[in-house]
């Protein structure tokens, strides 16, 4: 059976940064996060048919991968988060996000405990606007009863507590 770990959390708090690294350090697969290539491609006006086709593409991949059998699989985001920025954006959501259920074995959770970082598809830059993002994802978290864990620090130190996680976590 593969296990899957998804990074997830507000956008600049690394992320995509660590995804590759704990796949190389696991052994694992990764699924790059699909939304940042959706936004790159189409800009980050967003509908909320945008981000369906974001969780729905993500979702996609994620079941690829488990097809191929790496194990673990690490996902950089999943579509739970594609659900939190439909509540960041819209105040709601898409019926598909909650009838969702490919949720993730063990999710981390990234605090915004780093320093945002414009990249050209980030939005939510305030102080106040990254804590409601992170309020959201955590309580989506939580809604969902699925296993996380936080995961925070600077360079190494959050390396090490993300990989602490998911060795507590299996």
């Amino acid at each position: 059976m593969t296990r899957t770990i998804c990074l997830h959390g507000p956008e600049s708090t690394g992320k995509s940064t660590l995804a590759p690294r704990l796949a190389a350090r696991l052994g694992g697969a990764l699924v790059e996060e699909y939304g940042r290539t959706y936004a790159e491609a189409n800009g980050i006006d967003f509908t909320m048919a945008d981000l369906v086709a974001i969780a729905q593409g993500h979702d996609q991949r994620t079941r690829d991968a488990i097809a191929r059998g790496g194990d673990p699989v690490i996902l950089d985001t999943d579509p739970l988060m594609s659900a939190v920025w439909a509540d960041m954006l819209f105040g709601t959501r898409d019926p598909w996000f909650d009838a969702w259920d490919a949720t993730a074995d063990l999710y981390l959770l990234f605090d915004i405990d780093l320093p945002w970082i414009e990249d050209g598809t980030r939005m939510f830059g305030t102080r106040e606007l990254r804590q409601r993002f992170f309020d959201l994802s955590k309580a989506e978290l939580e809604r969902r009863g699925v296993r996380w864990a936080p995961v925070s620090g600077q360079g190494e130190d959050r390396f090490r507590a993300a990989l602490a996680a998911v060795e507590a976590g299996f």
